[in-house]
């Protein structure tokens, strides 16, 4: 391996009494990002710019109830048709990028039609270039979510995710524990295909005493990592942990080792790789000849976007359950199709060289 990252970072910033999530600015940041990249397009266009707000509002409720619906009916019909009221919950987690595709696509064939007499195709041509942008910063935003992982890695660049294993312990110990810090060490635990790196980890309890806090350390911490609790999948134990109880002005703590799981980045290659196709959309859109083939850039988002999904796929852990018995998992199933309708519309567009 080259590089272990041990990813230790809260997924929030508190403001005040306010929590705000990265996961949410990073949308922010692409909603605001995209709305730019529209202005420049309009303006260079010669386009009314008084468009432009209802275009924001159709692209974001788009987003947000297509991302949603997709988890629900591609991933989770199982659990929300007996929970209907649940559905439009999206606090609770649980987006899909091939919904939001699927209805941004709709919503963008009503906006041109009914409110920007445009053609559907002009508009696609250009809003999946802000589109593969806005992707990018919503995989970082999984990334600080430590969300949407790879599989277990050995290779030359891999992640040791914790913050679910310490929000597993933490409910586990049921109000004892006051907080678990994490530190990367020089060890490692080696295995035929996986070598696992050792965190130097620090209990902190309180209202223990001694004998409690190495009781509650040797016996419940490996009964609570050894549950079937899917949080608890980034941090192992081996038998009964050796412990170093110490007591500070802070109350008493425990030192042990766990071992991390080192898993791909995909967040972070996903988003390198939707920036790299933003760059792309927008080299060719800048270039006239490309930018009058109607379907042409929105095909070869499709081709590059989903393409690209199901590769990486390959290195995702899987997502539901009822993926483990399927060959192809079902991003890589939602994928296929919307590959084959980009290769169509880039190979009508040959034929279709009007101006819009």
């Amino acid at each position: 391996m080259l590089l272990t990252i041990l990813w230790d970072f809260p997924n929030h910033i508190p403001i005040g009494g306010f929590e705000l999530r990265f996961y949410s600015l990073m949308f922010i940041i692409s909603f605001v990002l995209g709305q730019y990249g529209m202005q420049y397009v309009f303006k260079r266009e010669n386009v009314n710019p008084k468009l432009m707000d209802s275009l924001v509002y159709w692209m974001v409720g788009a987003t947000i109830v297509g991302a949603r619906l997709g988890h629900v009916v591609f991933y989770d019909w199982g659990y929300y048709k007996d929970h209907l009221g649940e559905i439009l919950m999206v606090w609770k987690g649980g987006l899909a990028s091939h919904g939001a595709a699927i209805a941004i696509v709709a919503a963008m064939f009503y906006w041109s039609k009914k409110l920007a007499k445009k053609h559907p195709l002009w508009t696609l041509d250009r809003i999946v270039i802000v589109v593969a942008l806005a992707a990018g910063f919503i995989r970082m935003g999984n990334w600080f979510n430590s969300e949407i992982y790879g599989a277990p890695a050995n290779s030359t660049f891999e992640t040791v995710f914790v913050e679910h294993g310490r929000n597993t312990l933490m409910r586990g110990y049921g109000g004892t524990l006051k907080s678990v810090s994490f530190e990367a060490t020089d060890k490692f635990v080696r295995t035929d295909s996986i070598t696992y790196p050792v965190l130097n980890t620090t209990l902190s309890f309180v209202r223990l005493n001694d004998v409690q806090t190495e009781q509650y350390a040797t016996d419940f911490l490996p009964r609570i990592l050894n549950t079937q609790n899917p949080d608890n999948q980034n941090l192992l134990v081996e038998g009964i942990p050796e412990v170093t109880v110490y007591e500070d002005e802070n109350g008493w703590h425990a030192q042990t080792q766990l071992i991390g799981v080192p898993r791909y980045p995909t967040q972070l290659f996903e988003a390198a790789g939707y920036w790299l196709f933003f760059i792309i959309l927008v080299l060719l859109y800048l270039k006239t000849s490309v930018g009058e083939k109607r379907g042409f850039l929105f095909g070869l988002f499709l081709v590059l976007v989903f393409g690209f999904r199901f590769f990486i796929e390959n290195f995702k852990e899987v997502q539901v359950d009822f993926e483990q018995s399927m060959q192809l998992n079902m991003g890589q199933w939602l994928s296929i199709p919307l590959v084959a309708i980009g290769l169509l519309f880039m190979a009508l567009s040959k034929r279709n060289k009007s101006s819009f």
